[in-house]
């Protein structure tokens, strides 16, 4: 029978609490040299990792996946979905990854992190799509069968990290990371629909330098920049530039996938195939300025010309 003195408990944790208030931790930079494995738990130590990339998958509709089903088949929908998208962050060499409830989340710091970070994510959202068309077709007309998919968000920024929980019991024991990037990440899937993926606005500065990020490979009519389309994280604090983000509808192409998502992982940014784009995109943004300029400078005039009539 379990028994709790409550009293004592809450004397314990209040002293804890006022311990931990009366003096700082210890945080020591690992920049991007960190062994999560390694982390002491008794120890008032924090890690600091430099700059870490955290990529969110979260599954849409996930509460009504298993409604109306035996309970092989819901733990078959689970293998498939949280066990695919840990598969995805284990090949692209995700450097810390948790399974959170029907979802998970991975984090990238070190070489070409960005890089292994967004060619995951996009292909968690490829790997949404194929998911959710081999669930009609073992379940079809089933109306109980809600409209699911994965949505991703990735988002980056500094991190602290520290094992938390009981010492001397492996099961109770994780890693707690403080810092924007797993909660951004977060924010910025949930603020997506299913097979859509949002990055916010220091992502979206990597993604714009990489021309295989940016831009639709020649299938169709050739490359265009509409790969991406203007996305605001709503759910981001107003006035924070994170919350500009971008939001990518599109999969790895079938025909131009694996070649796009090898140079990316190969750190490779440059394509000769759209450099007519990235002009005019330069020639658009100088005539934008221009513009603009000419709007302040006839403001200012109208503003002195008032001043000397009055």
């Amino acid at each position: 029978m379990t028994e709790v003195r409550l009293e004592d408990l809450f004397k314990d944790l209040d002293q804890k609490a006022k311990d931990e208030f009366a003096s700082t931790p210890e945080v020591v930079d690992k920049g991007d040299n960190l062994d999560v494995s390694a982390l002491p738990i008794t120890a008032r130590k924090w890690h600091k990792v430099t700059d870490a990339v955290a990529v969110v998958a979260d599954l849409k509709g996930s509460t009504k996946l298993g409604t109306g089903k035996w309970a092989a088949s819901t733990a078959s929908i689970y293998e498939a979905s949280t066990g695919g998208v840990v598969r995805i962050f284990d090949e692209f060499e995700a450097n810390f990854l948790a399974i959170q409830g029907d979802g998970a989340f991975a984090l990238f710091w070190g070489d070409l992190r960005y890089e292994r970070a967004l060619a995951a994510g996009i292909t968690v959202k490829t790997f949404s799509v194929d998911l959710v068309e081999r669930l009609e077709a073992r379940w079809p007309n089933d109306p109980q069968l809600p409209s699911t998919g994965y949505k991703v968000g990735v988002a980056s920024s500094r991190l602290l990290v520290k094992r938390v929980g009981t010492p001397r019991n492996l099961n109770q024991q994780e890693p707690v990371w403080a810092g924007k990037a797993v909660n951004y990440a977060a924010k910025a899937a949930q603020s997506v629909d299913r097979h859509l993926m949002a990055v916010t606005g220091s992502v979206w500065d990597r993604v714009e330098k990489n021309d295989y990020l940016a831009y639709t490979c020649p299938c169709g009519e050739g490359p265009s920049d509409t790969l991406w389309g203007d996305h605001a994280i709503d759910r981001l604090p107003d006035g924070d530039p994170e919350a500009q983000g971008r939001v990518l509808s599109s999969a790895w192409c079938a025909t131009h996938g694996e070649e796009y998502c090898a140079a990316v992982l190969r750190g490779d940014k440059k394509r000769d195939d759209v450099d007519h784009l990235k002009r005019a995109a330069s020639s658009a943004q100088m005539r934008q300025a221009i513009w603009v300029k000419a709007q302040q400078e006839r403001h200012a005039l109208r503003a002195r010309r008032a001043g000397l009539s009055s």
